[in-house]
């Protein structure tokens, strides 16, 4: 089976709340951050009205894309391309 590595950032709430499940459970924080993601992905239903409810809840997400859309607007923004 293929590994891929990705990188999550939690606030410090969820920083925390990660940290005490894992010292109940004897376990390295990646353990059960893996753990749960894992579960997560498995539970999430694939329809699209599903998804768009689950992107609007990502803290700032709205105003991260309005921010991007303000800087491809004024120009801000380098074509995939040409990267």
């Amino acid at each position: 089976m293929a590994v891929t590595r990705i990188n999550v950032s939690l606030d410090e709430e969820h920083a925390a709340r990660l940290s005490r499940l894992a010292e109940r459970l004897h376990v390295q924080e990646g353990t059960v951050a893996r753990s749960l993601l894992s579960q997560a992905l498995e539970e999430v239903d694939p329809d699209p009205r599903q998804i768009a409810d689950l992107l609007d809840r990502v803290p700032g997400a709205r105003d991260r894309i309005a921010a991007g859309l303000a800087d491809l607007d004024a120009g801000r923004t380098v074509p995939l391309d040409e990267l």
